[in-house]
């Protein structure tokens, strides 16, 4: 949709409205649906452009950084206070039951480490600290991977726009490569869902 591109997003709120998607997509349920690897990589493209941000690399990658570990502290906050009514909870117009599922299932796969993992997987990253809070996870081993994943992701994706970006072939096809961008963040997720029917047949 044409509201939720990621250049209109930057052109139209700025580095406010990158911190504040980035934030609900970390952490708040109802921001799954926002776009975050293709909003990264853009940022670090029209940083190096000097196109709408004008803020250097660094002190956006800092901000952002902290834009995420600061929604999935929340969401683990939130699956700590309210998590059982959560997992009981019927499917409503934003909030799916799947989603949820699909988040538990990778916690308990990967442990701790999926509070990582999950940072490079559309939809399961918004849903795995709510997951992490729920199933009682120490606080402290959390904040410890939070960080750890939060800093990777944000930084990794930021910078790699960054560079990229300042290839004429990646400028020139900013759309393209966009496309690609959501197309491999949502090759995990299929992967998983041709796994989990190959396990119930």
């Amino acid at each position: 949709m044409h509201w939720l591109a990621p250049e209109y997003l930057i052109s139209t709120f700025g580095l406010i409205g990158i911190l504040a998607i980035v934030f609900a997509e970390s952490g708040l349920l109802i921001g799954f649906f926002l776009p975050g690897d293709s909003l990264l990589f853009t940022t670090g493209l029209l940083v190096a452009a000097g196109t709408y941000l004008h803020q250097p690399l660094w002190l956006v990658c800092l901000l952002v950084s902290l834009a995420a570990v600061a929604g999935d502290q929340v969401g683990y906050l939130l699956g700590r206070r309210v998590g059982p009514a959560l997992f009981r909870r019927p499917d409503a117009r934003l909030f799916k039951r799947a989603h949820l599922d699909r988040a538990r299932e990778f916690f308990e796969r990967y442990g701790a480490r999926s509070i990582v993992l999950a940072r490079f997987v559309p939809i399961v990253r918004t849903f795995t600290p709510v997951v992490a809070g729920a199933s009682g996870m120490h606080y402290r081993t959390f904040v410890t991977y939070n960080v750890i994943g939060g800093v990777l992701w944000s930084c990794g994706v930021t910078i790699l726009g960054y560079f990229l970006g300042q290839i004429a072939f990646v400028r020139d096809n900013i759309e393209l490569i966009l496309i690609g961008i959501v197309v491999v963040s949502v090759v995990p997720i299929a992967v998983e869902l041709l796994r989990a029917r190959a396990r119930r047949r």
